[in-house]
């Protein structure tokens, strides 16, 4: 994402990459009083996104961003206006109330985070983006404070009753955030 977002130049297509990571907590660059993880057999990896600590792994699906936004036409709160709700979008369809906070960006239901966003911006350029906690393994949270937030609680799509396998999870995240962007999607 680095090197892409470097090398850019004014003809640069926009892309967004969807991904899942193995278990890993990310430190962004906002560590001011993180609290560090309580187990040590998951990796800490220092990142360069906004945000303090998170955690990724398998069962979470992950879209980064890499969007020229001056040509786009947007600014980093319509960006990130534009992931919360096509989260909100993917949960209603499910008749799952949920919403952002303008205290705190990711997606919550019931106070509880189930999608959290960070991003990094270089000449205008983002990267990073929004992962969507789908059919994982949850306990890691507990291991830190999410996001910087102490006691805040996670779920998941599985755990609300929402069972998309991973793939059609993030099929249905996809359209909706390039739907979100304006963007149409070639494979």
């Amino acid at each position: 994402m680095q090197d892409f977002t470097t090398s850019r130049n004014a003809e640069s297509p926009d892309e967004i990459w969807l991904t899942e990571h193995p278990p890993v907590y990310t430190l962004g660059l906002n560590r001011k009083d993180v609290r560090m993880p309580s187990r040590n057999d998951i990796p800490v990896v220092n990142t360069d996104r906004g945000g303090k600590i998170t955690y990724h792994g398998p069962g979470q699906t992950i879209i980064y961003l890499l969007i020229d936004l001056k040509r786009k036409g947007l600014n980093v709160r319509q960006l990130v206006s534009a992931m919360e709700n096509a989260v909100v979008t993917l949960l209603a369809e499910a008749n799952i109330e949920a919403a952002s906070r303008a205290d705190a960006p990711g997606v919550y239901v019931e106070d509880k985070k189930i999608a959290s966003v960070g991003l990094r911006l270089k000449k205008e350029c983002c990267y990073h983006g929004i992962s969507l906690n789908v059919e994982m393994d949850l306990s890691p949270f507990n291991a830190i404070d999410p996001c910087g937030y102490r006691g805040l609680e996670v779920t998941q799509l599985k755990d609300l009753g929402v069972h998309l396998t991973q793939a059609e999870a993030a099929a249905k995240l996809l359209k909706y955030l390039t739907k979100e962007l304006g963007y149409s999607i070639s494979i």
